[in-house]
C-alpha cells in the first residue's frame, strides 16, 4: 500500500479516528495555543431549540402542581429493571439533587445544579456519580411529558425536593427557572489529575493545610463531588476528616452549621451500595459500549437487588428507617459507639458497638433480614469534630430547628447558582429575601433622563473616568451563578470599593460626584454610574466623528450594606482585568487566558471580546493609565486605529521585559507604542486575527462602533434580569 493513502479496507470513507475522533484538534498539535472554545460552547449550533424558543416563557406555562404529584409518584413506582431500595426512590432522587448541586463551588461560581450539566461528561461518569445514570431514566417519563417548559435542571432538583417531602420534611422552598445545557462545559476546571480518584496531594499544598487546596476547587479528589468517605486519602481519621469537610463546604458557600446540617441531614434517608465486588462493575456511560445506551456500571449478578449493588463501595443505610425523615442518625451517631471496619466491596467504614439485630434497618429488598448499619468518615468527623459536635447536639434536642436548618441549607445548595429571586418561577418560591441571593430594591424608572445625562455631561468628569467606573461596577457579573454586576452598586460598599482593581482613589472621586446627581434626579446610584459610562462614550464616538446613542435601561436598584454579605463578595474581586490591561501580581497563567476566562463568566463571545478590548484600549481606560496597548493618537476617540495598527505590517513587535512588548517603526526602529500578550494576542492568535483583520479594514470604522455599543450594553445589562421576559 502506497504509505501515503488510507487503508482502504472495508471501504471506509474517513480516516478512523480522525475526523470523528475526539483528539484531532488545534490543540493536540499546538498545545500552548489559545483555546477559544469555551466563549462558544454553548452558542446554537449546539442547541435544538427554535431560535425563538424562550424557557423564562415556557416555565411559566408549566402546570407545577401536576408536574410535583408525578415526581411524588414515581418515587414509590418499583421499575422491575431498577428496583427501588425499601420500594422507594427517594434517597437515589436526593442524591442525583445532591450531586447536580455539589459540583457548585464559590471560587468562579461555575459547576452546579443549574444548567443540568450532570447529563454531560465528565460529571455523568465520575466515580461519585455511578448509576445516578438510572435516576435521570426514572424521571425521563415525567421529562417526556412536560417537554421543553420542564427543564433537566429543574427537575432533577425537583425530584429531590419532591423525595424529601414523600418521606416527611417540610421543605423551605422550590424555584423553576434553570435552563439546560446541550453540551459538556469545557470551561470549568474539575482539576488537573488525568486520574480518577488521584491522591489527595495532588490538590493541595499541603495535605495538613487545607486551605492550601488549589483554587477554584472545592472536592478533594477527581471524580468526587466532596471529601472522600473513607477519610483523607482513604485513610480513616474522622479528626482529619473534619478539616477536609469545613474546607470543602466553605467553598460551597457553606457554614459550620450549614455543613453539619447537610451531611447529618443527607444521610438521615437513604443508603450507601458496596455489597459486591469492584472488579465485576461495568464502564461509566462515556466509556460504555453503543449497545448499552449509555447505561453506565453494569452489575452481573446484581439480580434487580439493592443488597448485591455497588456505587461508592460503601455498603448500609444511616438510619433504622432510611424512607424516613426522623432523628434515628442522631440516634445511632450518638447512641452507639463505633468501630471501624470494612464493607463487602473492602471500603473503609464503622459500625456500632453491640447494637441488638432488632434496631438494626430491614434489608432493603427482602425485609425479613435486618443489616448492620453503617457511618462513614464523615460521619464520625460530625460526632469527633467538637464545633459540629456541638452543633449535632443543638439539632438532637431541636427536631423542629434541624429540620428548618437543614431545610434551608438544603433550599441554598440547590438553588445558589440560580442569582437573584427574579430567576425563580413557580408556588413554592419562597417569600422571604436571602442574604446569599444578593437581594437588590427595585430601582426608579419615571426619572428625567435626559436631565440626569445633562447634569454628568456637566460634572466635569473626563470620559475615561466614567467608561472606567461603569465598566468596573459590571465586570464583577459571573454567568456561572449570576452574581455580580452593575446592578445595586455595591461597587460604592464594602469590599469593592477597596479593591485595587477599582483604583479606590478614582472611583472615591467619581462616586462623590455622581451620588448627588442620583440623589437630586430620584434615579438610583447604580443607574447614574452605568448612564455615565454611556455619556462618556458617547461623547468618544462623537470626538472620532461618529453619531450614535448608547442604549440604556433605567430601573436597577442600590443595594445596602445590610443586603450584602460583604465576605461572600471577595471571591468576585478582579485579580485581573485585560480589557483594562492590568494585573495584580503575575501569575502562572497568561493574561490573554485571565482575560479569556472573565469573557466567558461575562457571557461573551470572542467577537464581542475583541471588539471590546480594542474599544477600552483607544478609550485611554487603562488601569492606572498605562499606555500599554493603546495604539493610536487619537486615545479618547471611539476609533478601531488598534486594530488598524496592530495588522499594519510597517511595524515590528519586539519583546522587552516583565513580559511587555515594543511595537515599533520597520524603517527607523522607532518605539512606537508598548503593548501586553493580551495585545499582542489579537494577532498572533489565527481566530482572533481574524475578528481584528475584520475591525481594522476600511470600510468597518462604522461597524467597529456599533459592534462595541452592543457589546458594551451586553455588559452593562448582563445582570437585568428584570429585562427579561
Amino acid at each position: 500500500m502506497d504509505g501515503n493513502n488510507i487503508d482502504p479496507a472495508g471501504g471506509c470513507p474517513v480516516m478512523h479516528g480522525g475526523n470523528t475522533g475526539t483528539d484531532n484538534s488545534v490543540t493536540k498539535w499546538w498545545p500552548k495555543s489559545l483555546n477559544l472554545d469555551i466563549l462558544h460552547q454553548h452558542g446554537a449550533r449546539t442547541n435544538p431549540m427554535d431560535p425563538d424558543y424562550d424557557h423564562r416563557t415556557a416555565v411559566k406555562s408549566l402546570d407545577y402542581q401536576a408536574v410535583k404529584a408525578d415526581v411524588q409518584a414515581l418515587m414509590t413506582d418499583d421499575q422491575e429493571w431498577w428496583p427501588a431500595d425499601w420500594g422507594h426512590y427517594g434517597g437515589l432522587m436526593i442524591r442525583l439533587a445532591w450531586h447536580s448541586a455539589g459540583s457548585y463551588r464559590m471560587g468562579d461560581g461555575r459547576g452546579g445544579a443549574g444548567s443540568g450539566n450532570i447529563r454531560f461528561a465528565p460529571l455523568n461518569s465520575w466515580p461519585d456519580n455511578a448509576s445516578l445514570d438510572k435516576a435521570r431514566r426514572l424521571l425521563w417519563p415525567v421529562k417526556k411529558k412536560y417537554g421543553n417548559a420542564l427543564s433537566w435542571a429543574d427537575l432533577i432538583i425537583l425530584a429531590g425536593n419532591m423525595a424529601y417531602e414523600s418521606m416527611g420534611l417540610k421543605t423551605f422552598g422550590f424555584g423553576f427557572g434553570r435552563e439546560d445545557i446541550w453540551g459538556p462545559e469545557t470551561d470549568v476546571n474539575w482539576g488537573a489529575e488525568n486520574e480518577w480518584l488521584a491522591p489527595s496531594e495532588n490538590r493541595y499544598g499541603d495535605l495538613d493545610d487545607t486551605s492550601t487546596l488549589y483554587n477554584p476547587l472545592a472536592a478533594v479528589h477527581m471524580g468526587l463531588i466532596y471529601v472522600n468517605p473513607e477519610g483523607v486519602n482513604g485513610n480513616p481519621d474522622p479528626a482529619r476528616t473534619a478539616l477536609h469537610v469545613r474546607e470543602t463546604f466553605a467553598r460551597m458557600a457553606m457554614d459550620d452549621e450549614e455543613t453539619a446540617a447537610l451531611t447529618c441531614g443527607g444521610h438521615t434517608v437513604g443508603k450507601a451500595h458496596g455489597g459486591g465486588d469492584h472488579a465485576n462493575i461495568g464502564a461509566e456511560p462515556e466509556g460504555c459500549p453503543v449497545h448499552s445506551q449509555g447505561f453506565g456500571w453494569s452489575n452481573p449478578g446484581h439480580g434487580g437487588k439493592a443488597t448485591n449493588a455497588f456505587t461508592s463501595g460503601i455498603e448500609g443505610a444511616w438510619t433504622k428507617h432510611p424512607t424516613q425523615w426522623d432523628m434515628g442518625y442522631f440516634d445511632y451517631l450518638f447512641g452507639y459507639e463505633w468501630e471501624l471496619t470494612k464493607s463487602p466491596a473492602g471500603a473503609n467504614q464503622w459500625k456500632p458497638v453491640d447494637m441488638p439485630e432488632d434496631e438494626m434497618p430491614v434489608d432493603p429488598s427482602d425485609p425479613s433480614v435486618r443489616r448492620m448499619p453503617m457511618m462513614t468518615d464523615a460521619d464520625m468527623a460530625m460526632k469527633v469534630d467538637p464545633v459540629y459536635n456541638e452543633i449535632c447536639q443543638k439539632f438532637r434536642a431541636d427536631p423542629a430547628y434541624f429540620a428548618e436548618t437543614f431545610g434551608r441549607a438544603w433550599f441554598k445548595l440547590t438553588h445558589r447558582d440560580m442569582g437573584p429571586k427574579a430567576n425563580y418561577y413557580g408556588p413554592d418560591v419562597p417569600a422571604e429575601d436571602l442574604i446569599w441571593q444578593d437581594p437588590i430594591p427595585a430601582g426608579a424608572t419615571d426619572y428625567d433622563l435626559d436631565a440626569v445625562k445633562a447634569k454628568i455631561s456637566a460634572s466635569g468628569l473626563s470620559a475615561a473616568e466614567m467608561i472606567a467606573t461603569a465598566w468596573d461596577s459590571a465586570r464583577t457579573y459571573r454567568g456561572s451563578d449570576k452574581r455580580g454586576g452593575a446592578n445595586g452598586a455595591r461597587i460604592r460598599l464594602a469590599p469593592q470599593k477597596d479593591w485595587a482593581a477599582n483604583e479606590p482613589e478614582r472611583l472615591a472621586k467619581v462616586l462623590g460626584i455622581l451620588e448627588p446627581i442620583a440623589a437630586e434626579s430620584g434615579a438610583s446610584v447604580a443607574d447614574v454610574i452605568v448612564l455615565a459610562g454611556n455619556v462618556g462614550l458617547e461623547q468618544s464616538i462623537s470626538a472620532a466623528g461618529f453619531s450614535l446613542e448608547v442604549p440604556f435601561a433605567p430601573g436597577r436598584g442600590d443595594a445596602t450594606d445590610a443586603q450584602t454579605d460583604a465576605a461572600s463578595f471577595d471571591v468576585l474581586e478582579p485579580l485581573a482585568c485585560g480589557f483594562r490591561n492590568w494585573q495584580k501580581e503575575q501569575y502562572a497563567v497568561a493574561p490573554e487566558e485571565l482575560m479569556l476566562d472573565k469573557a466567558q463568566l461575562l457571557g461573551l463571545t470572542a467577537a464581542e471580546m475583541t471588539v471590546l478590548v480594542g474599544g477600552m484600549r483607544v478609550l485611554g481606560v487603562n488601569h492606572g493609565g498605562t499606555k500599554h496597548g493603546v495604539l493610536t493618537d487619537r486615545e479618547g476617540q471611539l476609533t478601531n486605529d488598534f486594530f488598524v495598527n496592530l495588522t499594519d505590517m510597517a511595524n515590528t513587535w519586539d519583546p522587552v521585559d516583565n513580559g511587555t512588548y515594543e511595537i515599533r517603526d520597520r524603517a527607523s526602529g522607532t518605539v512606537k507604542w508598548t503593548a501586553t500578550s493580551a495585545d499582542l494576542v489579537f494577532g498572533s492568535n489565527s481566530i482572533l486575527r481574524a475578528y481584528a483583520e475584520v475591525y481594522a479594514q476600511d470600510d468597518n470604522g462604522a461597524k467597529f462602533v456599533r459592534d462595541f455599543v452592543a457589546a458594551w450594553t451586553k455588559v452593562m445589562n448582563a445582570d437585568r434580569f428584570d429585562l427579561v421576559a
